[in-house]
């Protein structure tokens, strides 16, 4: 079982949550203007920047730390080789919202990313003093994100919350298989990812709907 839940870690890792999203935003969503408006190809290198920015660029980071001896395994199993990886993901979202900004693209998208940076951050100090599970802080916050775009573009997303709710499941059973977290770890991970980017991203658009 050790070894499914490693597969499903690594499957399911948070750094590729943002380009899961952005394939489900732009692959599984039809018959909106949003899709109409949006070209195949500018779909595929948008999810390409996101995939390099949110995964690429930040495992590269940790994989030099890791030579460098600055952490001693690039899983991040210990609590205190977390946080400064963990605050250098998050200026790489920053850097990608900064990219984004000006591209004509769904702002939704844009602004996804720009809370997912501020989650990434938060997580970071929370590992201060807390063992927060990051895992199930990308799959809360791409449902949280899924929630709250699905609010913007009048689409039913009711499938694919069923279906991030059961790798929820999934991903949680795995984390504590591996023995990384305890329970209240996984669980508190979660909501902060769901809250974060529900609260926050309603929170920005009325801002920027003003």
């Amino acid at each position: 079982m050790k070894g499914f839940a490693l597969v499903i870690s690594v499957l399911l890792h948070p750094l590729l949550m943002c380009t899961y999203g952005c394939l489900l935003l732009f692959f599984g969503i039809h018959n909106t203007i949003y899709d109409y408006l949006t070209t195949a190809e500018t779909k595929w290198r948008i999810t390409f920047i996101v995939f390099i920015f949110s995964f690429l660029f930040p495992a590269i980071n940790i994989y030099i730390l890791y030579k460098l001896k600055r952490i001693p395994a690039i899983t991040l199993s210990n609590q205190k080789d977390r946080t400064f990886p963990y605050i250098i993901t998050a200026l790489f979202y920053f850097g990608l919202f900064y990219l984004m900004y000006d591209i004509s693209i769904w702002s939704v998208i844009k602004l996804s990313v720009l809370i997912s940076g501020f989650a990434i951050l938060l997580t970071a100090f929370i590992n201060l003093k807390y063992k927060i599970s990051a895992h199930m802080v990308g799959i809360g916050g791409l449902l949280g994100a899924l929630i709250s775009i699905s609010s913007i573009i009048r689409f039913d997303m009711t499938p694919f919350y069923i279906v991030i709710i059961i790798l929820a499941g999934l991903i949680g059973f795995s984390r504590l298989k591996l023995n990384e977290h305890k329970p209240s770890q996984v669980y508190v991970g979660f909501l902060l990812g769901l809250i974060t980017q529900t609260a926050l991203f309603f929170a920005l658009q009325k801002i920027t709907a003003t």
